[in-house]
C-alpha cells in the first residue's frame, strides 16, 4: 500500500511487531554443547546459561563471554630442575584441562594457560628437589600423579578440571649423560663378572659332585668286594671246620698254583723259573685233591 495511507494507528502496530521481533531475538539464546555463555546485567553476574534453549531479559542482560567447555591441551613447556643428589634435568610437561565453571575462570583468572603453565613450573622442580635421578626416572608415573594433584588443588579455584597431566621427556646435560654412560658400562662389566664367578663355581661344585658320586660308588665297590670275600672266608672256615687241616692245606695249594698261574701269564715272559717250593705246591694241590675224591 502507499506510505500516504498508513495511519498513524498502523504505524504504532508496525513498531510494536518490530519491538516484539527483536524483544524475542535478543531474549532467546540457543546455546551449543560445546559451550556455556556468562550473562551480565548491568556489568555484574547475571547467569551461566547451558547448552540448549535459553532466555534472558531484553536489553538488560547481555552474554558478556562464550566459554569453551572442550578439553584443552597446554602446549608442551620446558622447565629446569636440580634433583636431590644436586643433577641438572631439563622436564619437558603437558597439560589437559577443561573449564568446568566459567563464572570463576572469567572473574578470577586473566590468561587461563600462562596461570597453568607458571604453576606447573613451580610444581614440577618442588617435587622433583624431593627426589634422586635414578626415582625420577623410574618412578615417572607416581610423579605425574603427585604433580596432577597438587594442580589440581590450585586450579580449583579457576573452576578449571586437571584432566590429565604428562612428562614428556626428562632430558639431561652431557656430562651428566658421560658419567651414567660410564656407570652403565662399568655396572654390565661387574654383573659379567659376577656371572662369570658363579659359571666357575658351579663347575667346580659339579666336579665335587662328580668326584664325590666316584668315590661314593668306589666305596660300594669296595664294600660289595668285602662281603664276598668275607662269604668266601665264611664258607672256608666252615670247610675248615669240617674238613680239619687238610681243607686249610688245600686252599693255600691252590693259592699258590693260582700266583704261579698268573706270574707265568706276564706280557713278554718267555721263560719262567719256578723254585722248588712251587713245585711242591702243585704235588700237594694234587694230592689234597685225589685225597678229597
Amino acid at each position: 500500500m502507499p506510505l500516504e495511507t498508513i495511519s498513524g494507528g498502523n504505524i504504532v502496530l508496525l513498531a510494536l511487531a518490530g519491538f516484539i521481533a527483536l524483544a524475542v531475538f535478543l531474549g532467546v539464546r540457543i546455546v551449543p554443547q560445546s559451550e556455556k555463555h556468562v550473562v551480565e546485567r548491568f556489568g555484574r553476574l547475571r547467569a551461566v546459561l547451558g547448552p540448549g534453549i535459553n532466555f534472558i531479559v531484553p536489553f538488560l542482560d547481555r552474554v558478556a563471554h562464550r566459554i569453551s567447555i572442550l578439553e584443552r591441551q597446554l602446549p608442551s613447556t620446558r622447565q629446569d630442575a636440580i634433583t636431590a643428589d644436586n643433577v641438572l634435568v631439563q622436564v619437558e610437561t603437558s597439560v589437559f584441562y577443561r573449564i568446568t565453571e566459567p563464572e570463576k575462570t572469567v572473574y578470577r583468572i586473566r590468561d587461563v594457560d600462562a596461570a597453568i603453565a607458571t604453576t606447573v613450573a613451580g610444581i614440577v622442580r618442588s617435587e622433583i628437589g624431593k627426589m634422586e635421578l635414578d626415582t625420577v626416572q623410574s618412578n615417572r608415573a607416581g610423579l605425574i600423579g603427585t604433580i596432577q594433584d597438587n594442580l589440581a588443588n590450585v586450579v580449583d579455584d579457576w573452576g578449571i578440571e586437571v584432566t590429565r597431566a604428562e612428562i614428556l621427556d626428562v632430558n639431561l646435560d652431557e656430562a651428566t649423560r658421560a658419567a651414567m654412560l660410564q656407570q652403565l658400562n662399568s655396572e654390565r662389566a661387574r654383573r659379567a663378572q659376577v656371572t662369570e664367578a658363579e659359571g666357575r663355581k658351579r663347575a667346580v661344585e659339579l666336579h665335587a659332585d662328580g668326584e664325590l658320586y666316584a668315590a661314593e660308588q668306589q666305596a660300594k665297590a669296595r664294600r660289595i668286594l668285602a662281603e664276598a670275600e668275607a662269604f668266601a672266608t665264611g664258607v672256608i672256615a666252615e670247610a675248615i671246620a669240617k674238613n680239619g687241616l687238610e681243607a686249610a692245606q688245600y686252599q693255600v695249594a691252590l693259592k699258590q698254583v693260582e700266583a704261579i698261574s698268573e706270574v707265568a701269564s706276564g706280557n713278554g715272559k718267555q721263560t719262567v723259573i719256578l723254585p722248588a717250593a712251587a713245585l711242591e705246591a702243585f704235588t700237594n694241590a694234587f694230592t689234597l685233591m685225589k685225597g678229597r675224591s
